[in-house]
């Protein structure tokens, strides 16, 4: 934080990076307060408890792909919503300091194609945490909130209608971390090159946590996977930047092969 940010009260600063996230691109929106449109919306603890709502999300996304194995289209759409997250709590805590708490039955959700899903929260978050911890403190309330808020249901959930490996999605989610990482490193380091560095540090430190321990090694902003996200099995598909492998598989495998 710079200048008088730093003195704004931990919500106030909150509130306005999540407002202004949408500046690094789509994956970062946060939508917040009232509205009209709200068709569609439906909490994202839905997709956790709901089997039905979650295959059908994972249909419509195997659609797109042009896919009908249904692991291909769960990993895909769990990466999908991983990268969501992460962008939302790392985005704000790179701008503000501060970690959103995005609660699964307040945070609102809606595919929107073709772009990424849309999130939607009234009112807008209040801190999670503390509001001016340090980055360790910081890195264990992002792990909190995104991982084990989200992700562990959801890898719960996704595991039950369909045989994912669940370190494969803990590498998708991961994989998902890293993106972000690259995403705020080209936004903010031509400018802030130490908040750039703050941001990496906190990913870091998120990744070598619980759940996401051993996924994967970094190197600068760069990060290789120890998994593979599957993406390789789709029409026209090939290899991710981080995949585990260095060139594409053959396009069909038996489920239990090759590394997950």
């Amino acid at each position: 934080m710079t200048g008088g940010q730093g003195m704004l009260p931990a919500a106030n600063r909150l509130r306005d990076a999540l407002g202004g996230l949408i500046e690094i691109g789509p994956f970062f929106a946060l939508a917040m307060g009232p509205r009209a449109d709200t068709a569609g919306f439906r909490p994202l603890g839905d997709l956790y408890r709901a089997p039905d709502l979650l295959a059908h999300h994972v249909h419509d996304v195997g659609v797109r792909l042009g896919t009908d194995e249904v692991r291909v289209a769960a990993s895909i759409a769990q990466l999908g919503i991983a990268a969501r997250l992460w962008s939302v709590a790392l985005g704000a805590v790179a701008r503000a300091g501060v970690v959103p708490d995005l609660d699964p039955d307040r945070v609102m959700w809606r595919l929107s194609p073709p772009g990424p899903a849309e999130l939607w929260v009234d009112p807008p978050p209040r801190p999670a945490g503390e509001s001016d911890g340090d980055e360790q403190n910081l890195a264990d309330t992002v792990y909190e909130v995104v991982a084990e808020g989200h992700l562990v249901p959801l890898a719960q959930a996704i595991r039950r209608i369909t045989p994912v490996s669940e370190r494969l999605l803990w590498g998708n989610a991961a994989s998902g971390l890293a993106g972000v990482v690259r995403m705020l490193d080209r936004h903010l380091r031509p400018d802030d090159p130490a908040r750039a560095d703050t941001a990496m540090r906190i990913a870091g430190a998120v990744q070598s946590r619980g759940h996401l321990r051993d996924t994967g090694t970094w190197s600068g902003a760069g990060f290789r996977r120890t998994t593979c996200c599957l993406y390789y099995r789709i029409p026209q598909g090939g290899t991710c930047g981080d995949c585990v492998f260095t060139d594409a598989p053959p396009s069909r495998r038996a489920p239990g092969d090759g590394p997950r």
